[in-house]
């Protein structure tokens, strides 16, 4: 084996150990965050069960229009509503 070849070869190994090591650094680094992540999920949690329970909070509907006589205005009180208003029909 020439001293070109050893060399080639400390090479391709060196490169392998190169990538190992990054993979290694990704995997570190992905455990550091799930691992804060698990830290700040346990810390809601406990300031959630230590707040006292929120009232229900509830739904309002809608005030339904009350239209007196119960019938529409007129087609031609509607339109000089319009042009009173600045529209042009």
């Amino acid at each position: 084996m020439t001293s070109e070849d050893r060399n080639r070869a400390n090479a391709r190994f060196n490169k392998a150990k190169q990538a190992k090591a990054g993979q290694t650094d990704h995997d570190v680094a992905t455990k550091a965050v799930l691992d804060n992540m698990a830290k700040l999920k346990a810390l809601r949690l406990a300031r959630e069960a230590a707040e006292p329970p929120r009232p229900a909070t509830v739904k309002k509907t809608p005030a339904k229009s009350k239209k007196s006589g119960g019938k529409a205005p007129a087609l031609s009180d509607w339109l000089a509503g319009q042009q009173g208003g600045g529209r042009r029909t």
